[in-house]
């Protein structure tokens, strides 16, 4: 796990609805988001992609859409962020 991953998973968490609605985005509006509107990270377009793909193999994030290549974060992925997941089980490239 790095930065660019927990600033990715932090962001979708922070999309949830009122009513737990999941908000699921593509990399490119994750990475506009970001780095230009939140100016959170200074990373490429092509980085963000490939973090969420990669949190995805790991399921902390759910490819929702595979042709158009959305994604939202899983309760895997809150359980990360909450603290309650060993990060030394996940297995993913860094």
């Amino acid at each position: 796990m790095n930065e660019v991953d927990d600033a990715i998973l932090e962001y979708l968490r922070e999309l949830e609805t009122d009513t737990s609605h999941r908000i699921s985005l593509p990399p490119t509006v994750v990475w506009y988001n970001l780095v230009d509107e939140l100016e959170v990270l200074d990373r490429s377009q092509n980085t963000v992609s490939r973090r969420m793909n990669v949190l995805s193999d790991a399921e902390l994030l759910e490819k929702v859409d595979e042709k158009r290549g959305y994604y939202r974060i899983t309760d895997r992925g809150f359980a990360y962020l909450e603290g309650e997941l060993d990060t030394k089980k996940l297995e993913f490239e860094d």
